[in-house]
Parts: C-alpha cells; sequence; structure tokens
C-alpha cells in the first residue's frame, strides 16, 4: 500500500481520484516551467492508457474447483478484526487486500490477463471485497495501478450486474454540469455503458483507468443479499516510476515536481 498523501478529490469527485489530480498538477508545472517537456511526459504516460479498441473480456470457470472451494473455506474462516471496515457504510462492504492465498492467485493469472489485454502485465494489488445489504459501487474510474483487473465472482446471492463504459481518455477536462456528478456520466449518451452480470465462478477484465464503471445497489431480493468478489489488479511490466508522482521528478528532470507526493491507492473497484 501507498503512503498517505496530500491530495483530496477537490479537483476530480469520484473516489480513486487523486493520481489523476496529481497528473493534472504535474501537467500544469510542466507546461509553466518547462513546456519543452510535456510531450516526453505525455507520451511516456501512454504506457498506462487502455490501448485503442479494447473491450471487456468475460471469462468463464476462472478457478480451477479446488481452489475456488479453498478461496471459500479461507472466507469463512476470516475473523472480523482481519477485515477492513472503513467502507462498510459508504459500499456495504468489508475489504481484506494483498493476503498472501489471492497474491498466489493474482501471480498464477498474469499470463492470462496478458494474453487477453494485449499486454506482458505484473501484479500490482488486490483485495476481497464482501458486499452485503447495503452493497454499491458508485461510478468511477480507477488509478493506473489498476489500469488492468480481473474481478472474479466467488460467491452470491443473486447476480449484481457492472457496468462499464466504453474506454475513453482520462477524463482531465471533466467539469460538472448537473447537480448529480453521478448522473452525469452514467447517463452519458456517449460512453455507451454496457452491463454484465457474473455468475459464481465467472470473471471479467477491464480496464479500470480508461473505463467508468459502477454497480447499482444491490438486490434486496433475499433477507441476506451479498456477494463477495476479489479483485486482482495488473499493471504494465516495467512502469514502477510512472505509477509513482513522487518519483517523477527526476525520472523527467523537472525538479518543479518534487512537490507531487503518492497518491493513496487500494479504495477501488
Amino acid at each position: 500500500m501507498m503512503p498517505a498523501s496530500n491530495y483530496s478529490n477537490a479537483v476530480f469527485p469520484w473516489y480513486d481520484s487523486p493520481w489523476l489530480n496529481a497528473y493534472t498538477q504535474a501537467k500544469e508545472i510542466i507546461l509553466r516551467e518547462c513546456p519543452h517537456k510535456l510531450n516526453d511526459f505525455e507520451r511516456s504516460m501512454e504506457r498506462l492508457q487502455a490501448p485503442a479498441g479494447f473491450e471487456v473480456q468475460h471469462l468463464s470457470q476462472v478457478l480451477d474447483a479446488a481452489v475456488l472451494e479453498r478461496v471459500k473455506r479461507l472466507i469463512n474462516r476470516l475473523e472480523q478484526e482481519q477485515l477492513e471496515r472503513h467502507e462498510f457504510f459508504r459500499f456495504g462492504r468489508n475489504v481484506l487486500h494483498d493476503h498472501v492465498e489471492f497474491t498466489n492467485i493474482q501471480l498464477s493469472l498474469a499470463d492470462t490477463v496478458s494474453s487477453l489485454v494485449g499486454e506482458a502485465v505484473q501484479p500490482s494489488y488486490n483485495f476481497l471485497a464482501l458486499y452485503n445489504n447495503l452493497g454499491v459501487c458508485e461510478v468511477h474510474m480507477d488509478s493506473p495501478f489498476a489500469k488492468w483487473t480481473l474481478d472474479i465472482c466467488i460467491a452470491q446471492s443473486d447476480p449484481w450486474p457492472i457496468k462499464f463504459s466504453q474506454c475513453v481518455p482520462w477524463p482531465e477536462g471533466f467539469k460538472q454540469t448537473e447537480q448529480d456528478w453521478h448522473s452525469q456520466i452514467v447517463s452519458d449518451p456517449n460512453l455507451r455503458f454496457r452491463s454484465y452480470a457474473l455468475e459464481e465462478n465467472e470473471a471479467v477484465v477491464f480496464c479500470g483507468s480508461n473505463q467508468w464503471h459502477y454497480r447499482d445497489r444491490i438486490s434486496r431480493a433475499r433477507e441476506r443479499n451479498f456477494c463477495h468478489l476479489l479483485f486482482l489488479h495488473y499493471v504494465p511490466v516495467g512502469c514502477d516510476d510512472l505509477l509513482y508522482p513522487s518519483r517523477w521528478y527526476q525520472l523527467f528532470d523537472i525538479p518543479e515536481l518534487a512537490c507531487l507526493s503518492d497518491a493513496p491507492v487500494g479504495f477501488d473497484e
């Protein structure tokens, strides 16, 4: 996990936007202090964006039956003190980051993800999300620490659709034109959202840093409604320095960027 930063969501209202705030701030600094270096900065960052024409990949039977059962048993054995509860009321979920079992699964599936997305990838972070009757996922776009996500349905009370826009450039110029910015994004016909309902042991691979995505409030069809999802995030091989704003001043030889610190990650889907 990355250290806490001095960024807020003052510019972009969705969660997991501090990295994009840092990126746009860096561009402003470069344009002001050394504009001749802006093209190189932007071209370098293209590695963190989706290739043209990428579409969500829908997979069946992602995990071996024995692995799936092992994950389910692990979930049943989890103690409450192991879970992170800070997202319970906002997202209706408890989470667990980077458990060794999930990290091993993530490593084993890296080649599969590489072949599906058309580039060599390496694991970033991962987390288990245990959604309950309050489950919801606000519309958002991830930081590049989750450029590629393999979202696996482990168990659920009923299928709970996730909706994706087409791949779009980073929304650097986002302006809130409606009172409800969520509706502004979701109702934009140019984004062409498409819904995917996963069954147990099915998954989607998507580009979270270039695709808006969200889940509506979970269906209240039963007394106990739940969805257990495993999120495995990947990044392009060899792009570590691009991910950390605190490294950009050295990477691009721009001392003025030394004011940037690293944006937090791990609060996304």
